[in-house]
């Protein structure tokens, strides 16, 4: 069986990928930017940037992306209360690293608004929450909040190989990388650069609603495509419970059986539920850690439940290749 998981940027949605023996020469080729480099075998070569991000993070034990194929799922909520809740544990050292670059929500949500990164001789320093908590992002670089970011994808991709390369993060137990929605050019370029690091996998955001769902599957079906781990699906925003009388009501209804049905259906593991609570967002908002804010709220609960099935999976990997080698 060919190996058609490898593929190049800006490629042709049919892609048959780098290590086809057809690379360059099917059908769906014909008016790909790159058929010329992968007849030719030039598009195989290893690009020395991967070799680079590795050595620069080579210090960090777990890498972790959070996706989605669809905006307004609670990405960066997700992201941003992961790093907050792995932060509390003070023997971690954590670094958040926001490459939305259009739309950068980690400084509101991280409560760092109006920082700016200091660059030294050895690179950027990324703006610290607490000791052991640290985070980058691009809304640390512009004159105001309101600035729109209007770029093409060779200046995203430049901005984020420098984010991999430039930022000098301490060693880190965790990295985690808030991606923005889709499958398009900060995705192939975070994946390609990645490639040689320790990425433990990706956490996958959706919410209940079949509309969402079709989106997170082919973001699912793009981690199958380039080779990324994944950890497994959560879904937010699954019901709303009364603060008062603890009643569930489904806002947005799984009219398709929601994450749970997708995941069995596909084979990934639904990690958990997080319902849809308005101390989360006024926590967000706030740059507070929900977690620690409402430990005993059934949605914290639900929250730090999945933050336990990622570390052990992060750990449980670890524990894998120890024994491998």
């Amino acid at each position: 069986m060919e190996d058609n998981s490898k593929v190049p940027e800006n490629a042709n949605e049919n892609c048959p990928g780098l290590g086809s023996s057809n690379a360059g020469k099917e059908s769906s080729c014909a008016g790909c930017p790159n058929q010329s480099a992968c007849a030719s075998g030039e598009a195989a070569k290893e690009d020395p940037a991967v070799a680079e991000v590795a050595a620069k993070l080579s210090n960090v034990k777990h890498i972790i992306l959070v996706l989605s194929g669809k905006g307004g799922v609670g990405k960066s909520t997700v992201s941003s209360q992961l790093a907050q809740t792995l932060a509390m544990d003070d023997e971690l050292n954590i670094g958040l690293l926001d490459i939305d670059i259009c739309g950068p929500s980690a400084p509101r949500m991280m409560g760092l608004e109006g920082q700016e990164i200091h660059q030294s001789n050895e690179g950027w320093s990324p703006v610290y929450v607490e000791d052991n908590l640290a985070v980058m992002s691009v809304g640390f670089l512009l004159p105001s909040k309101n600035d729109a970011i209007i770029w093409r994808g060779p200046r995203k991709n430049g901005l984020i190989m420098q984010f991999l390369t430039d930022v000098v993060w301490d060693s880190l137990d965790y990295l985690i990388i808030d991606t923005p929605p889709g499958t398009s050019d900060e995705h192939i370029s975070i994946i390609k650069y990645l490639k040689s690091a320790n990425v433990a996998g990706a956490v996958v955001v959706t919410t209940p609603q079949e509309v969402a769902l079709l989106d997170v599957r082919k973001e699912l079906s793009f981690c199958a495509k380039t080779e990324t781990p994944v950890l497994g699906v959560v879904e937010n925003m699954s019901g709303f419970i009364c603060p008062k009388c603890s009643h569930e009501s489904q806002i947005f209804k799984p009219v398709s059986g929601g994450a749970e049905a997708m995941c069995d259906e596909l084979g990934y593991e639904l990690l958990g539920k997080i319902p849809l609570d308005p101390d989360v967002l006024m926590a967000t908002e706030g740059g507070k850690c929900f977690y620690r804010e409402k430990p005993e709220s059934l949605t914290s609960t639900a929250f730090k439940n999945i933050v336990d099935k990622i570390v052990d999976k992060c750990n449980s990997e670890v524990k894998e290749d120890a024994e491998m080698s």
